[in-house]
């Protein structure tokens, strides 16, 4: 995971007690699993969406010149 040992995630751990102290990590934690989960839903709907087929310049072509007709 991103080359961290344990080590290193401890240490991590540690300083993010230090700076939010330990009332406030649930809800960091909640938060960002609240996000990822978002996340994960936006990717699968995006893949779910299909663009909608272009013209061709030609039919715009003929639409503008019977437009102005």
């Amino acid at each position: 995971m991103f080359g961290l040992g344990l080590w290193e995630l401890v240490v991590l751990l540690v300083i993010v007690l230090l700076i939010f102290g330990a009332s406030r990590l649930p809800e960091i934690g909640s938060g960002l699993g609240k996000g990822i989960a978002n996340f994960r839903q936006a990717a699968k709907e995006a893949k779910g969406i299909e663009a909608a087929p272009e013209k061709n310049k030609d039919q715009n072509a003929s639409e503008k010149d019977s437009k102005t007709v």
